[in-house]
């Protein structure tokens, strides 16, 4: 039996006026042409076999995550943590071109401008509780992750026990290109990727496929897309987990992050802004091998929002020493402070809205950002995060 989160049936319908859960209202019906028309769901649940299945459906969205989804999912889950029927989770998209393209930052833009940042603040409040309930949950958590995974998708995914790339698989955490930073639990997976190569993903924002998902610990396995619906039927049947996951694995090929892995490692290692764009510079002065990756990746940096590289930078230096659920604790102050601020609103509407992709950052250059200011994002606030105890 499918059950869901009802659509919004307006674009951008503003957070507070998406319907909790399929269930607890009877899902609105409207007139077309004398026909009755009800919206898809945004969620979908169903018990197969040994498995609890979810599946993102928001597909014309790229699977974008909204708050309504976030309140289907979480009590779902919770349920079916007690529920000795189900031994494991498996969490897929609907479409062939994204897992998740991450959360709907047009409907928080829109809230903000509005002067509703708590309604865009309840939804991140959530949505990190939700990354903290997958990263604790006490039964084998499987993503089949096939196409575009990016920010909410991440921390959907990031924290289980196992994420299997499929062959459309694409990720990156493009955040400080529309002044926000990586976050969902970035602030504790990245710093924790070998060689550096999370720092260089959080700083550069760039897109890396299924070999190099691998390859850095972002992926546990990979599958062809063409075997993603024997794995999930095999995975529904029972039996362990990880015997079925190592049956239906491939090796997926050299990874091409390798050509650039140890100029990455060295360049980026101290997760320092400037000292990065320092190695990036001498490295592009002097040629060589690493010449051009340098200078195109310096030039990138430039044009990311300062203040966003300035956070990412704090988040990488922390994070090593955080638990995830400190991260995201970590996260949502700074959140709170970034939602009252100009950047993120400044980069959606340069790269979302008017779609100039000219946005005019403050302050313009990171030598201008002031490290007390950045450092008093991740100060404490009023209303802390907090996670329910337990998975009741």
């Amino acid at each position: 039996m499918r059950e869901g989160c009802d659509a919004a049936p307006l674009r951008f319908r503003p957070l507070a006026l998406t319907l909790a859960c399929a269930g607890s209202n009877p899902a609105p019906s409207f007139q077309w042409r004398g026909a009755p028309v009800t919206p898809e769901p945004e969620v979908l649940f169903e018990r197969r076999g040994a498995a609890g299945l979810i599946t993102l459906n928001r597909p014309k969205a790229l699977n974008a995550l909204t708050h309504a989804m976030v309140q289907a999912i979480d009590p779902r889950l919770r349920a079916w943590a007690r529920d000795p029927g189900v031994t494991r989770v498996i969490l897929k998209a609907a479409g062939e071109r994204a897992f998740c393209a991450g959360g709907d930052v047009r409907q928080i833009y829109d809230l903000g401008r509005a002067g509703r940042q708590a309604e865009a603040l309840a939804f991140w409040r959530e949505e990190y509780v939700l990354n903290h309930l997958i990263g604790t949950y006490p039964k084998p958590f499987v993503s089949l992750i096939d196409g575009i995974c990016m920010g909410g998708g991440f921390g959907l995914s990031a924290h289980g026990t196992y994420r299997v790339g499929g062959d459309r698989y694409l990720f990156a955490m493009p955040e400080v290109n529309i002044g926000l930073f990586p976050d969902v639990g970035g602030t504790y997976v990245l710093p924790r990727l070998p060689k550096a190569a999370g720092v260089y993903l959080a700083f550069t924002g760039n897109r890396i496929k299924t070999a190099d998902g691998l390859h850095v610990g972002l992926l546990t396995h990979a599958v062809p897309s063409a075997g993603m619906s024997a794995l999930e039927e095999a995975l529904c049947a029972g039996g362990a987990v990880a015997e079925v996951l190592a049956a239906h694995a491939v090796d997926p090929g050299p990874a091409p992050i390798l050509a650039h892995e140890a100029f990455i490692a060295e360049a980026f290692a101290s997760a320092d802004v400037f000292a990065v764009l320092a190695a990036l510079d001498a490295a592009a002065g002097r040629g060589g091998p690493e010449a051009d990756f340098a200078r195109e990746t310096a030039a990138a940096l430039h044009t990311k929002s300062p203040t966003s590289l300035a956070i990412a930078a704090e988040q990488m230096r922390r994070g090593p020493a955080l638990s995830l659920g400190e991260a995201l604790k970590a996260e949502f102050r700074v959140v709170t402070r970034v939602a009252h601020g100009h950047d993120f609103y400044e980069g959606v509407r340069a790269l979302l809205v008017d779609k100039d992709n000219t946005p005019r950052w403050q302050p313009p250059r990171l030598a201008d950002v002031d490290p007390a200011a950045i450092a008093a994002h991740f100060d404490p606030i009023a209303e802390e995060l907090e996670f329910p105890a337990g998975t009741a």
